[in-house]
């Protein structure tokens, strides 16, 4: 198919819509609503062109291309148009860009200095603002909202949650949910994938960075960090790298330089959840315990279930997250061998994720006497510290991690892939449950980006059928299978978020779909370059059962490491029955 675009011809798959041909040509199309393959509606009409013959301009993103048409995309026609609408998104927009949490990483911002807008056209009522911070980890501020909707579209086809929906009609129009309620008090898992797509600061993460700066300046604490493995592939790009290059080396001597006392990997609790997690699974097999067994590692997929599949928790393992486990061993083992009070250690977790925040405020996390973790940094926010400190990643030396948790695994560190923790505890599983050595340890048949994987695993005389799944919106059928009685699987891992927590809500934002492929791709050779592969060769988790734990599954194991959820039904409503079949939503 042959099209033209503002004089260039071009040949163009059919089915192509404007924008895609556009770009496809080196032509950037501005736009403030669409994701490819999400949300593709046509909303904000930013990105509308001039096609010949055409009454009106047209949205480039929704426009499929024919046979022949001749576009323009940068007429004065066009221009006008497109300054216009911005414009009118100004004048209902809080001029509070210095404060804002999305100041320079704002769409609307940069679209504005790209029109080269320099003063409000428009002056009017302003539509009323809702901040709601109730959320330990999201702030929705419904004055920066421009109602593009990319929010709605994200919960609802990618997590399948529905927390916020459009409420009102025209001006009075806002995105909340249900009730306008606030946020907690919805089915909102955390996970943060609206704060992602958000083109502005209408949702964006509550941030700890003032007081973890408060702990590190207080003489009487000993602030220990830990740092996840999706966080060491993502945390350049903030300075400029290409995805997926590892900065594991200058990470830590950064974290130093910010006056951390110990700076420490969440590879080595990655390890320690295999460790009790493995052996979980073993005993269910064993024993006729609950199957499948589910992992608990998600605190996102893990509200998810409590609120919409409450029945179905049984199925968990009750295993701690490795950022919960962590904080549960600084504030046990490490404050006893070091001689530190706990009520004096103060654990700061470095995270892709803001659903870690919620998980680290839950009351059940706390089995040591006092908070296993006590603040959560996302990725982003270790950035907004170390520029804030004046320390340029890229200019740091090398330093590795303190012992003794700073040693981990390569089978830690692919925990931040989807399909990462499936893999990790066969390797170690195979080897517990055959009394052999595992030649080749890479399960290639759970790894990649397909939505839902299922493999069958042959461990001895035994065949597992696995299934990994990423994105809470791939979950549900295999859940009713599972509530059905069903289900054929033995083992199934469920990351909340696409790509797995290299795709957390508190990831550097990009628009680029194959960054994830590069960071899990820079995971893989994380794993690849450690000289111990399996978490139960680690040496340093060896120790600790030695020294503390005694063995997996052990009362002191179940008293730190493990823990049970709950029936979280919002308002006594199944949330993916009742509350739909009595028009709650």
């Amino acid at each position: 198919m042959q099209i033209k675009i503002n004089g260039m011809v071009s040949e163009v798959q059919a089915g192509m819509t404007i924008l895609e041909a556009a770009r496809e040509m080196g032509i950037d199309i501005p736009t403030l609503c669409y994701l490819k393959g999400i949300h593709e509606a046509g909303a904000c009409r930013v990105c509308v062109v001039e096609v010949k013959g055409a009454r009106t301009l047209v949205p480039a993103c929704i426009t499929k291309v024919t046979d022949g048409m001749e576009i323009f995309t940068h007429t004065a026609r066009v221009r006008r148009a497109r300054r216009t609408v911005v414009e009118l998104m100004l004048s209902d927009h809080p001029d509070e860009c210095l404060t804002c949490g999305k100041n320079n990483q704002c769409e609307l911002q940069k679209l504005a200095r790209a029109m080269n807008i320099q003063e409000r056209k428009y002056e009017g009522e302003y539509s009323s603002r809702v901040i709601d911070d109730g959320s330990p980890a999201v702030i929705r501020d419904s004055g920066k909202c421009i109602l593009c909707r990319r929010c709605l579209s994200v919960c609802s086809m990618i997590q399948d949650v529905n927390a916020i929906a459009p409420i009102g009609r025209g001006f009075k129009t806002v995105i909340a949910p249900a009730g306008k309620e606030p946020i907690n008090q919805s089915p909102c898992v955390q996970c943060g994938q609206c704060v992602n797509v958000c083109p502005t600061g209408a949702i964006i993460e509550k941030s700890d960075v003032i007081r973890v700066w408060e702990a590190l300046e207080d003489p009487r604490k000993h602030v220990v960090v830990q740092v996840a493995p999706a966080v060491r592939i993502a945390l350049g790009e903030i300075f400029g790298l290409e995805p997926g290059t590892s900065v594991t080396w200058k990470m830590v001597s950064a974290l130093k330089k910010l006056g951390f006392d110990r700076v420490f990997d969440t590879n080595f609790s990655a390890d320690l959840t295999i460790m009790e997690e493995g052996n979980e699974l073993l005993q269910r097999l064993n024993e006729g315990g609950k199957l499948p067994m589910i992992t608990s590692c998600s605190p996102g997929w893990i509200n998810y279930l409590e609120y919409f599949f409450p029945q179905l928790v049984d199925h968990l393992s009750t295993c701690k997250s490795p950022q919960q486990m962590f904080g549960a061993i600084i504030k046990t083992y490490y404050a006893d061998k070091t001689g530190i009070p706990a009520r004096n250690i103060f654990t700061v977790s470095v995270m892709p994720c803001t659903a870690k925040k919620y998980e680290s405020q839950r009351p059940e996390m706390n089995s040591s006497g006092y908070k296993d973790v006590d603040a959560v940094l996302t990725t982003r926010e270790l950035g907004v510290m170390l520029k804030e400190a004046g320390i340029d990643l890229l200019s740091c030396e090398e330093e590795t991690f303190d012992q003794p948790f700073g040693a981990g695994s390569g089978a830690g560190a692919i925990f931040g892939n989807t399909g990462g923790v499936m893999e990790a505890a066969l390797r170690t599983v195979y080897e517990i449950l055959t009394g052999e050595e595992l030649k080749n340890l890479s399960f290639h048949q759970v790894r990649g980006l397909t939505g839902v994987k299922e493999a069958s695993v042959k461990i001895g005389d035994r065949e597992l059928s696995v299934a990994v799944v990423h994105g809470l919106g791939n979950i549900r059928e295999i859940l009713d299978d599972i509530d059905r009685a069903k289900s054929s699987y033995h083992f199934i891992e469920v990351m909340c978020c696409p790509g797995g927590c290299i795709g957390g809500g508190g990831q550097p934002v990009s628009r680029d779909p194959k960054v994830k492929e590069k960071r899990i791709a820079g995971l893989y050779r994380e794993d690849e370059g450690l000289p111990i592969r399996k978490s139960h060769e680690n040496p340093f988790i060896q120790e600790l059962y030695r020294e503390f734990l005694g063995r997996p599954l052990g009362h002191k194991s179940h008293e730190l490491l493990h823990t049970r959820y709950r029936d979280r039904r919002v308002n006594g409503f199944y949330w993916n029955k009742d509350i739909i079949a009595a028009g709650k939503r």
